[in-house]
Order: structure tokens, then C-alpha cells, then sequence
């Protein structure tokens, strides 16, 4: 991984370069962007540009440091861990940042400490991190990776140099997943539309080996979903957790029906829809349907992923979700 492999993200990659090639590389980052939008990729192509024994604006790969970066292992190159997964706690920021940043890079120039989940730092965290980002080595570069950037301190927030990733281009994502996954067009181009440009939900959903299943499953809820009983609910729960990538990205597929629902609602035109085999629902959908509750039932679907990322049961949210969905 290094620039040239990343898909996107050009003004991004460009400031970066920048800043090695005009000597002003700063000395705390944030990353913002969602989950799967390439982040990390970012992250870690800049760091292992910044410790190339060759010094340029990309990295050699050929480099002793390059090999250790690539193979995870760079002494110089820190991830911070967390055990919990919805928190990093305070001790865990001192103890792997706070604690060990005045001591100084084994065998590079620089010294990187990469945050993920940085939303996750809990206030307590945020202002130990606050005192090391206000006065840092010289040598030490902070990168935060965030999903939220309204959940981090505004005095760290004006203390770091903030990008924001943005979606990467049609063609550029349905000619990745064709070149490098062997995806077939038309379905390189549904993982698109359903990842509205990020990356890493394209490839996500392009890949995983159930994604007719996971498709299907979806396209029988919002067909049946008016006529459905308490049976046929529980056999669409019972599915739904053996097709997931996770558990949010089921409810990702049903939002696009319902965007389908809106584009047809709106414009007329078929060719603006996704789910195209399942016109003649869709519009049948368009008709009876408001704008109203249009909205109204993807606001549903959203209130089901905040419900799970808040660790709620599956099959309860999905039940829920499901009769409300019926009830609009």
C-alpha cells in the first residue's frame, strides 16, 4: 500500500506530498471520513512516505523501512489499541501515547502514533491527548482517524490540520472492482451505487461470497413487506445475520430501495434506479407512497443502525424496524 494504490482521495494524497516535498509536515492530523472510505490507506501511506530511507514524495518499497511498514512491524509507526470496542479509555491513551512519545524514534526521522476510532476517546482521553498535541517532540506526528469529527474536543480540532475524505468516482471504483476482484460490470456497478462512493463498502459488498443471497433477501423483505406475517418475518431475521458483511450493511441495501422508491417518485425515469429488474414494485411503490413517509421509513431504518452500532440485539431491531416499516 502507498499512494499510487490508493483509489481517490487526490486533494488528500496531493497536501501530503506537498508537505514532505515543502518540508511542513505537521505535527497532528485528523482524518475524517466513513467507515471504509480510506482512512487508514491515507494514514498509512503518508507514514511510510515520511520514513522512507529515500526520502521522496512516495514511497521506494524497497527500503528496510518500507518492508517493516508494509509487513507491520515498524518500530516507529504506532496504532493505538483499545479494548473496548466503543471507547479508548484514558489510561490507554497515556500508556501507549502520553508515556512513551518523549522517547525518541528507534531509527527514522519521525515517530507516528495512528489513532482509529478517535471519536471513541472518551473526554478524559481527549485532554490527555490535548497536553501532548499542544507541545509535542519535534519528531512526533499524531494522526487521528475519525468517523465524527463533531465527538472530538474542539481544542484538538484546532490544534491538527483536518481532511476530509470524499467519494470516489464512479468509474474509478467499478474499474478497481473489475481490474482487481474480477467483478462483472453490472454488478461492479450496483456496489457502487450502494456504497455512494466509498471504496471500501463497494468492495465489501462486491466480494462477499452470499451477495446474490444478501440481494435477494432484501428485494423479497421490500417486495412482501405489506403482506408479510409474524412467520414470514422470522424466516427474513433468520437470514439476515448468515448474509451480513455486518450488521449495518443489510439495512444499507434497504435504504436503496427506497432511495429507488424517491428517484422513480420524482423523475419517472427508470434508468435513475438501482433494483431495475424490480421496476414495476418499485413504481407501484412510488405511486401510493408520499414523500412523507418516504422519508419517514428511511429515518426508520436509520434509527435501526444507531439502535445496533448501540450494541441492541439483532433480531429485536430488525423486528422493530420491520413492523414499523409495515405500519408507515
Amino acid at each position: 500500500m502507498d499512494f499510487k494504490s490508493i483509489v481517490g482521495h487526490e486533494d488528500i494524497i496531493k497536501h501530503f506530498k506537498s508537505s514532505i516535498e515543502i518540508g511542513r509536515v505537521s505535527h497532528a492530523y485528523i482524518i475524517c471520513g466513513e467507515e471504509g472510505s480510506g482512512r487508514m490507506a491515507l494514514a498509512f501511506s503518508y507514514a511510510k512516505t515520511l520514513l522512507c530511507e529515500k526520502g521522496g514524495e512516495d514511497a521506494c518499497n524497497e527500503c528496510k523501512s518500507c518492508k517493516q511498514a508494509d509487513s507491520s512491524n515498524h518500530p516507529d509507526i504506532i496504532y493505538v489499541k483499545h479494548e473496548k470496542p466503543n471507547i479508548i479509555s484514558v489510561d490507554e491513551i497515556r500508556e501507549q501515547v502520553v508515556n512513551t512519545i518523549s522517547i525518541k524514534p528507534y531509527q527514522s526521522k519521525y515517530k507516528i502514533y495512528i489513532i482509529d476510532g478517535a471519536e471513541k476517546m472518551n473526554i478524559q482521553a481527549q485532554n490527555a491527548l490535548l497536553k501532548t498535541i499542544e507541545e509535542p517532540p519535534h519528531y512526533a506526528i499524531i494522526i487521528l482517524l475519525s468517523t465524527a469529527l463533531d465527538k472530538l474536543l474542539p481544542t484538538i480540532q484546532s490544534r491538527c490540520i483536518t481532511l476530509s475524505t470524499k467519494p470516489v468516482k464512479e468509474n474509478d471504483i467499478i474499474d478497481y472492482l473489475m481490474k482487481n476482484y474480477n467483478i462483472p460490470k453490472d454488478k461492479a456497478k450496483f456496489a457502487f451505487e450502494y456504497s455512494q462512493g466509498n471504496l471500501g463498502k463497494a468492495i465489501r459488498l462486491a466480494t462477499n461470497t452470499e451477495y446474490e443471497k444478501l440481494v435477494e433477501s432484501v428485494i423479497d423483505l421490500e417486495t412482501r413487506i405489506y403482506e408479510m406475517d409474524m412467520e414470514d418475518i422470522k424466516f427474513i431475521l433468520l437470514g439476515t445475520s448468515g448474509y451480513m458483511v455486518n450488521t449495518c450493511e443489510y439495512l444499507d441495501l434497504m435504504m436503496m430501495w427506497y432511495r429507488d422508491v424517491l428517484m422513480l417518485k420524482v423523475t419517472g425515469n427508470p434508468d435513475r434506479i438501482i433494483f431495475k429488474e424490480q421496476y414495476s414494485t418499485i413504481k407501484e411503490q412510488s405511486k401510493y407512497l408520499s414523500f412523507n413517509e418516504i422519508e419517514a421509513k428511511a429515518k426508520a431504518i436509520e434509527r435501526a443502525k444507531e439502535r445496533l452500532s448501540a450494541n441492541a440485539r439483532l433480531e429485536d431491531v430488525m423486528r422493530l424496524l420491520i413492523m414499523t416499516l409495515k405500519e408507515i
